[in-house]
């Protein structure tokens, strides 16, 4: 059923470069009669380098005034067709919200044909898959007017995929609409887990944080061990928006099923950008066929007045980027905040390194979030604890004159030495790091790093006073500040 779909991923491998212009090709054209393209003169750039250098990248600050425009009402300003929802989206620690424009073609060659050629390509590593025999649970966000306007909403990219979807994938997914878009998160969990504990259910789809929540109450009400029990037929869970490492143990915990599948995605509000196309490579296939066009910036770069970018065909294996996207809703040279790091060129494949603004570099040791999962790995396996979430940040100087890395960590399990794993933290990110090697230097620079140990449920309660429990609201991993651990610290001595 998906071998012509198959047939034309399989071309990423030998036609990357034909693809990914003729992506440009068809955006630029579409875009030419809109404000946007008017300004920038789109029918007359005919390359790559014609366009870098006809429109300057762009963050949010920069984009922010036609989106008010957009919500406002106005159109054919970014896009010529009618843009009437907008996928919020706090980038996860700013406190306020980002709206991204949502198109029809986004949601037709992005986002739903993402979720498509997941399936598509879990089927080709499973054929013997009784996928579509139960249903699919997806646990999403939820949606509100865009300034109180009826005609165009405002929510969570999930939310705006499920109000979307055509009527007939909903004989195959759960819970129901209504419930699916419930705002109030606690509630939600209850009304699904009631709602579906009696279904079929075969697949799940969700941020891992968030579904551990579900499934942990799903296996409350049921009094049950393991998930199986009452799924029988579970087989994947499709899951994306927070790296699976620190989870996958409490998965092993809850699915005990040597059967069930993980597969990573990459469906961010700006776009569906990767699929994990074989369960034994962490990597994600880059789909280039859709209705984006990509760049990179090498991270090197970034902090440039005029940071040097490339086009996929450019790209180096194993250097870090940011990526730069220009999509169908609108998003030109747009600079998403997302690191990533090539393992393959034939076809393109990735792994996502962690964020723009999530790293630690008070000290020049530039550790990112791609560090410090490897590091916990590493330290759980070698104690055998478990990690829930956590956040890490630099003390900057303490009242010794000394300067460190601090973790806040709320374990599932316990190690069984909070010394033994802060020092295999320590190593580890020594062997993943030289930056950071260099400043532990006889520890000149940086001393040990502390690790704290968190309540339970403090990052719970953290996000829940910030409004963001649930949906796609993320943990701050790594900032190169204090406001968020202070905060979480504060909380965590009541």
């Amino acid at each position: 059923m998906f071998n012509a779909r198959l047939k034309e991923i399989d071309l990423y491998a030998s036609r990357p470069g034909e693809i990914q212009q003729g992506v440009l090709r068809h955006l630029l054209a579409t875009a030419a009669t809109t404000e946007w393209g008017k300004k920038h003169d789109y029918k007359s750039i005919r390359t790559y380098d014609d366009f870098k250098a006809r429109v300057p990248l762009q963050t949010y600050d920069d984009i922010k005034p036609w989106v008010e425009r957009l919500r406002a009402g106005e159109q054919n300003l970014l896009w010529p067709s009618e843009i009437k929802w907008f996928a919020k989206s706090s980038g996860t620690t700013n406190d306020k919200s980002k709206f991204l424009p949502v198109s029809k073609e986004s949601l037709k060659d992005i986002h739903y044909k993402g979720g498509q050629d997941a399936v598509a390509l879990y089927f080709r590593n499973n054929p013997n898959s009784r996928f579509f025999s139960g249903k699919g649970l997806i646990l999403g966000g939820s949606h509100s007017p865009n300034l109180n306007s009826n005609h165009s909403l405002v929510g969570d990219l999930s939310a705006i995929l499920i109000q979307n979807v055509n009527p007939i994938v909903n004989l195959v997914r759960v819970p129901s609409k209504k419930i699916a878009l419930m705002d109030e998160w606690e509630t939600k969990i209850e009304a699904i887990a009631n709602s579906t504990i009696n279904k079929d259910v075969t697949n799940l789809s969700g941020v891992p944080s968030w579904m551990l929540v579900l499934i942990k109450r799903v296996l409350e009400k049921t009094g049950k061990s393991s998930l199986e029990e009452v799924w029988p037929n579970l087989e994947v869970f499709f899951h994306g928006g927070v790296a699976f490492t620190p989870y996958r143990e409490q998965y092993k915990q809850v699915i005990k099923s040597s059967a069930m599948h993980y597969v990573e995605t990459y469906n961010a509000s700006e776009g569906y950008f990767g699929t994990q196309d074989d369960l034994s490579d962490p990597s994600m296939l880059l789909m280039i066929d859709y209705g984006i066009f990509y760049e990179f910036i090498p991270i090197e770069e970034l902090e440039k007045e005029n940071p040097k970018t490339c086009c996929l065909d450019e790209v180096e294996i194993g250097k870090n980027y940011a990526i730069v996207i220009s999509t169908s809703c609108g998003l030109w040279r747009y600079i998403i905040g997302d690191t990533v790091k090539f393992s393959s060129k034939k076809p393109y494949k990735f792994v996502i390194t962690g964020r723009t603004k999530h790293f630690i570099n008070a000290f020049g040791e530039e550790l990112i979030v791609d560090n410090a999962e490897k590091g916990l790995a590493k330290a759980c396996a070698e104690t055998g604890a478990q990690v829930c979430e956590y956040s890490a940040a630099p003390v900057f100087m303490d009242r010794n004159a000394k300067c460190r890395h601090q973790w806040l960590i709320e374990f599932a399990k316990m190690p069984s030495s909070i010394d033994d794993f802060a020092h295999i933290l320590d190593l580890t990110l020594k062997e993943v790091n030289s930056d950071y090697e260099a400043k532990r230097w006889k520890n000149i620079a940086l001393q040990p790093l502390e690790v704290i140990v968190a309540r339970q449920g403090l990052f719970h309660d953290w996000l829940a006073g910030r409004g963001k429990l649930g949906g796609q609201h993320k943990v701050p991993r790594l900032s190169n500040n204090r406001e968020y651990i202070d905060e979480m610290l504060n909380l965590n001595s009541r």
